[in-house]
């Protein structure tokens, strides 16, 4: 299999000149390989660096094909033309056939571009799209769509996606997966979605650490991964108890000596042996103990070494648990009850809507992009009111988090947000309760606007999960759509735990089978 593009040892810099990842060397032919890795560690700036749009830092890229990106984020006032990159092939066959095209048009013309475009357009899922119409005008998946289009057209050797579905209904997801499935050259998709990455032929994932590269998808690499993180956590506890007996060893030592030397001095205070004697034997005793010393301080500084190189693996590949308090919800509890809501948009009609939720139930509302789902959640917290219909809640005992956790101050430390929406705790209980969630002494006076999405994700979790009064039902809208997987999972881990009520909008169905969902809400 021939390459469309060779990586040779690699590296990729911040503009602050830390390193993101280094020593990575891989080609790619066709074939699908997936990219991770927490968030910050590069994935990002390794597709700008393939595309020419960055240079690495170090290392070599070859590029053997042509490479296009999916691109997902346009300008409001871009045409569809534009966006597909055919505005002058399409202005070239109109002047040529109204009659106004000269020499040049003529050789310039593509007869079958219009067709290239009505069929790009249609298997991309929007098919009959005026060409002069707005990007602005049209849904995110849709945008998202006129970007599949663009690829359909140009049809490069390799497709560098980034975060494909995120944002995307199950439609727009499905759209995404197809054009993958059915295309003949290369991919390198930079994802969390590990339905999507379950169909890769590779992962190849960045840490701070090292590169690591896995043959198949999403499981192959998951169990990979997790015998990784039972070696280096053995490796961890081998490199401590090492240590330990390590420093034993050198404290019987300077014991041992300490004693020889306390016998020597009383042997020397009786004054039997010539004065001479006494100072050849303090000097080979002080010269002995000299090299016992550096010896052992050798032996500690290189076990020390390599249990910090132990603990800085682990620290990479293990991820944090947080604890979470009871909420205790009575079982036959009900929370909430919308009867017949709608709510109107202009000439546009949402609803109506009939839902109840009793004890811990959890309900995963399902609908596509534009049909309300957002409005529901922020009626059922009482964030917004219905046009017509009405609303029974347990006020108080409802929190709700999106997908940016705007109930946080980004100015204000993560202690100081959970005080000031858990007013009745004192100063010694926020810290605990933020230490349940992994935010411990120090880190919990971090900025809320210094974090990353993960950890902006789990401050919120803090505020609302570990105050005096838990709420009985927590509803999330995307809760996964800003996470690295990492992130994700130990999201999944503190809802399946959770012994409250969910109602979550989400569009990854691995998470919401991994969090356990009761039953699913059409809108």
């Amino acid at each position: 299999m021939s390459a469309f593009l060779t990586l040779d040892s690699v590296s990729a810099q911040t503009p602050e000149h830390r390193v993101l990842f280094q020593g990575l060397t891989l080609a790619i032919g066709a074939e699908r390989v997936g990219l991770v890795g927490r968030n910050g560690s590069g994935k990002s700036t390794l597709l700008r660096i393939i595309a020419g749009m960055a240079d690495a830092a170090t290392g070599t890229v070859r590029r053997s094909g042509t490479i296009g990106m999916l691109v997902q984020d346009w300008p409001p006032d871009l045409s569809l033309a534009d966006a597909l990159g055919v505005a002058e092939g399409m202005a070239v066959l109109q002047r040529v056939l109204a009659g106004d095209g000269n020499v040049a048009d003529f050789e310039a013309a593509d007869w079958a571009l219009g067709s290239r475009v009505d069929s790009a357009l249609a298997d991309a899922g929007v098919p009959g799209f005026a060409l002069d119409r707005t990007m602005g005008s049209l849904s995110g998946g849709e945008r998202t769509r006129v970007g599949i289009a663009r690829l359909l057209i140009e049809k490069p050797d390799l497709l560098l996606l980034d975060e494909p579905t995120n944002n995307l209904d199950s439609a727009g997801r499905e759209a995404i997966h197809s054009l993958i499935r059915g295309w003949s050259g290369g991919a390198l998709v930079a994802s969390h979605d590990r339905e999507l990455l379950e169909t890769m032929d590779r992962i190849v994932e960045l840490t701070s650490v090292g590169v690591h590269i896995v043959g198949g998808g999403w499981t192959a690499f998951a169990t990979q991964r997790e015998a990784e993180r039972s070696r280096v956590t053995q490796d961890l506890e081998r490199s401590e108890a090492a240590l330990r007996e390590v420093e034993r060893s050198a404290q019987r030592q300077r014991e041992a000596k300490d004693r020889r030397d306390k016998a020597g001095r009383a042997f020397a205070a009786k004054g039997s042996e010539p004065k001479i004697l006494l100072g050849a034997k303090a000097e080979r005793a002080e010269n002995s103990g000299g090299r016992g010393r550096r010896l052992g301080e050798r032996f500690v500084n290189e076990a020390a070494a390599r249990a910090e190189e132990a603990i800085a693996k682990v620290e990479v590949l293990t991820p944090l648990t947080i604890s979470l308090p009871p909420s205790g919800i009575p079982s036959g509890a009900q929370i909430l009850a919308l009867e017949e809501v709608a709510v109107d948009l202009g000439e546009r009609r949402l609803g109506p809507w009939t839902l109840s939720l009793r004890g811990p139930e959890r309900v995963a509302v399902s609908g596509p992009n534009g049909a309300g789902k957002t409005t529901l959640l922020k009626i059922a917290a009482g964030l917004a009111l219905p046009s017509s219909g009405t609303v029974c809640r347990l006020d108080g005992r409802i929190a709700i988090l999106d997908q940016h956790v705007t109930l946080l101050d980004p100015e204000a430390s993560i202690l100081a947000n959970f005080r000031r929406l858990n007013p009745s705790l004192n100063v010694r209980d926020a810290y605990a309760a933020c230490a349940r969630f992994a935010f411990r002494n120090r880190d919990a006076e971090q900025l809320v606007g210094t974090l990353s999405g993960g950890e902006r994700l789990r401050a919120g979790l803090a505020c609302t999960l570990a105050g005096e009064r838990p709420p009985w039902l927590l509803i999330l809208d995307e809760p996964t759509n800003h996470l690295d997987l990492a992130s994700i999972e130990l999201l999944e881990q503190a809802l399946r735990e959770f012994d409250g009520a969910l109602l979550i909008v989400s569009h990854d169905p691995a998470f919401l089978k991994a969090v356990g969902m009761d039953r699913e809400f059409g809108v």
